[in-house]
């Protein structure tokens, strides 16, 4: 729960944040803060240690993909979408998992998850009905687009992570992660949007504090040591609820206004996701554990 609450108001209150910081700016400076806090972390609990050679594949495609790539695009498309609307289209990524896994893993794509797929794609016909889709407005179509591409570069870490032969453990990497994201983030945000120039106050102080800290740093570590010891399934499940918090909470702080094609996606959606992930334990090894990213 501390993940799904954690998770759940990051969407938006990363909305409020982009008011005012540009979306290469708010990925990179969450990103530094949430590192500094894994580093710590990893110093406290004496598990900071420099990552296996066999490892550092796994480790850039987290990176860039995860990190870097889910970052800047769900940032960027949220900048332009509904906090509510964004977090279900990100939400979608394990709906591309169950294919993709049968088609590069070999990872059997049962009847279940077949129909899961189904469902969950039939979700996004509702979402984009292209008679109901303002196909005019450029801003929506490029955050939308955005977005759904996020959840695919999401996905393909996902899958990574799936076939990967560890050799040190997700958490124990996280701190490394987050330094070469920040590496990576702070010069192309500069390039980018130019030096942080944004105006600096209390509140931006704040979300940018919740957004590196519950939101990354915290929600990081618990889905690490859920992952842990909890079955993948539970996880993963679990993790559903995150959507309808945002939602819940963009309604009711943000003002915005769920239509009835949304909210039938996200039952849509969210439906397909669990019955592709409601596997019997059997189905269920390591290799299954989907670390989420924040937006």
């Amino acid at each position: 729960m501390t993940v799904v609450f954690a998770w759940g108001l990051t969407w938006p209150i990363n909305k409020l944040l982009l008011a005012t910081v540009p979306p290469l700016w708010a990925v990179a400076l969450r990103t530094a803060i949430g590192g500094v806090a894994l580093f710590a972390l990893a110093l406290a609990t004496r598990r900071l240690a420099p990552p296996p050679r066999a490892d550092l594949p796994v480790l850039l495609s987290i990176t860039l993909l995860h990190m870097i790539g889910f970052g800047v695009l769900s940032s960027v498309g949220l900048e332009l979408v509904p906090a509510g609307r964004s977090a279900v289209l990100a939400y979608t990524t394990p709906l591309w998992v169950a294919p993709g896994a049968s088609l590069f893993l070999g990872e059997r794509l049962t009847p279940r998850r077949l129909i899961g797929v189904i469902v969950g794609l039939t979700g996004l016909v509702v979402l984009f009905n292209p008679l109901a889709f303002d196909w005019t407005r450029r801003a929506a179509v490029l955050g939308n687009a955005a977005i759904l591409a996020a959840a695919l570069l999401w996905a393909a870490s996902i899958l990574h992570i799936r076939g990967h032969r560890w050799r040190s453990t997700p958490f124990d990497l996280l701190p490394w992660e987050t330094l070469l994201a920040t590496v990576i983030l702070v010069p192309l945000a500069w390039l980018g949007a130019g030096p942080p120039a944004f105006p600096w106050s209390v509140p931006v102080g704040a979300m940018l504090l919740y957004a590196g800290l519950p939101g990354t740093a915290l929600a990081y570590w618990a889905i690490a040591m859920a992952g842990r010891g909890l079955p993948a399934v539970t996880t993963s499940l679990g993790l559903l609820a995150t959507p309808v918090i945002s939602i819940v909470v963009a309604t009711l702080w943000l003002g915005e206004r769920p239509s009835v094609s949304l909210l039938l996606a996200v039952a849509l959606i969210l439906g397909g996701v669990a019955l592709g992930a409601s596997r019997s334990a059997s189905e269920a090894s390591v290799g299954d554990r989907v670390r989420h990213p924040a937006a």
